[in-house]
């Protein structure tokens, strides 16, 4: 894309990497720039695994959607921390099954936002809504988003490697637990998130791109299966397989055959009792 900054949002630092822009780019969009395209690139020279770490997500998004829709009926998608919906985007996976299907994407990058608006013009199905997980009474009020998606039906609220970006003084729990609460019985919650690599040597290297990412206005948090266990509240009941590594939820035989195991990004399904 064009480096000029002519219409991105007052205010928007576009020198400091983006954790969206630069998994935009991580999945093959153009919605970025020069800052995150070379952000990207030193993570990759620490950590040489890290774009079949983003492929792995990604493909545990699609599947989720997938299997929401045909397993559990739901029709309606509330994406957090969406980035900017490019390749294997939640709007095109369900809008395949149903072309009713209804999806909101929430960012609190700007630039995000703008782009995602963009790209979804002319699809009265979905639309992109900037907002800040942090604070989910606000973004759960927002009239574009409650004339939109209707609460007393389940939604799936999708928080795909977003969580790993809020730290433990921010109280991930409470969020997911007041997010729950204005949910439907049979919503779904869907998370992903970075965990813990499982040798010294590799560990290593994940530290690496953790202090890399304390360059951002996100840093990265690495949370274990059981902490992001307990994240969950009750009044979510975790649906089978439970906590495990994104390739490993519900694979199908080409995904498994492409995207070999990554330890590190743990994905976990639950339902709103």
């Amino acid at each position: 894309m064009a480096e000029s900054g002519a219409w991105v949002p007052e205010g928007v630092d576009i020198t400091v990497p983006n954790a969206s822009r630069v998994y935009d780019y991580a999945l093959g969009g153009v919605h970025n720039f020069t800052v995150d395209r070379e952000f990207w690139h030193q993570t990759e020279r620490v950590f040489p695994e890290a774009r079949m770490v983003a492929r792995a997500n990604r493909a545990f998004l699609g599947r989720a959607v997938r299997w929401l829709m045909e397993e559990r009926g739901v029709t309606q998608f509330l994406d957090i921390g969406s980035g900017i919906p490019t390749l294997g985007n939640v709007h095109e996976a369900a809008q395949e099954i149903d072309p009713r299907a209804r999806v909101v994407y929430v960012d609190i990058d700007p630039i995000a936002v703008e782009q995602s608006r963009s790209l979804l013009r002319g699809n009265p199905g979905a639309r992109a809504v900037r907002g800040d997980l942090r604070e989910p009474e606000v973004l759960l009020s927002d009239s574009r988003l409650q004339d939109f998606l209707d609460f007393s039906r389940p939604i799936g609220v999708l928080m795909v490697a977003v969580l790993q970006f809020v730290p433990d003084a921010a109280d991930p729990r409470s969020i997911i637990s007041r997010i729950g609460a204005a949910l439907a019985s049979g919503s779904h919650l869907v998370l992903s998130h970075t965990g813990p690599e499982t040798t010294a040597e590799r560990r290593e290297r994940q530290e690496r791109v953790r202090q890399l990412y304390e360059q951002t206005p996100t840093p990265l948090v690495i949370r274990d299966r059981r902490r992001l266990l307990d994240l969950i509240d009750d009044s979510f009941e975790v649906v089978e397989p439970g906590v495990v590594t994104a390739e490993q939820w519900r694979p199908d035989s080409e995904e498994a055959a492409e995207i070999p195991p990554q330890p590190t990004a743990l994905a976990v399904v639950a339902r709103r009792v």
